[in-house]
């Protein structure tokens, strides 16, 4: 995750100040084929990311290769976390099946789930993990969730 460097605060405005961030992995794969090394790279600190979302109850709901951000250095993070949600394993509650991204949402979303768990994320690690090897984008091909 990026961490927040200063909050601002401006009469009736707030400013969150995040550390700057070279690319998203979306944009760089455009221009750039990773090698396997770079793949399992990128995607261990992917997972380790994530099972630190999971650790701490909390699913992201929307990753896509766009959300993830990443220096020039090989480090990537998380981040866009405005769909993400807190979840109970042990007093669970009805989630809601938003997500902004279509194209990676797992397919008990795309049915109307509302009891879900850790594997909405994974499910999308899927589609990212697959996108990065074959440059194309996830199985859904349509331009909204119906088509």
């Amino acid at each position: 995750m990026i961490p927040l460097q200063a909050p601002l605060g401006v009469i009736k405005s707030l400013y969150l100040v995040f550390e700057y961030m070279d690319h998203d992995l979306r944009t760089l794969t455009r221009f750039v084929q990773l090698a396997e090394p770079q793949v399992r790279h990128y995607m261990r600190q992917l997972f380790s990311g994530l099972k630190y979302c999971h650790d701490h109850h909390v699913l992201h709901r929307d990753l896509t290769g766009s959300h993830l951000l990443v220096d020039n250095s090989g480090v990537l993070k998380i981040a866009y976390f405005e769909s993400a949600s807190f979840f109970d394993l042990v007093h669970e509650q009805p989630l809601n099946n938003h997500m902004a991204s279509y194209r990676y949402r797992a397919p008990e979303l795309i049915l109307g789930a509302t009891e879900y768990g850790v594997g909405v994320d994974l499910w999308s690690v899927g589609c990212i993990l697959a996108e990065l090897f074959s440059k194309k984008r996830p199985i859904h091909n349509g331009r909204t969730q119906v088509s």
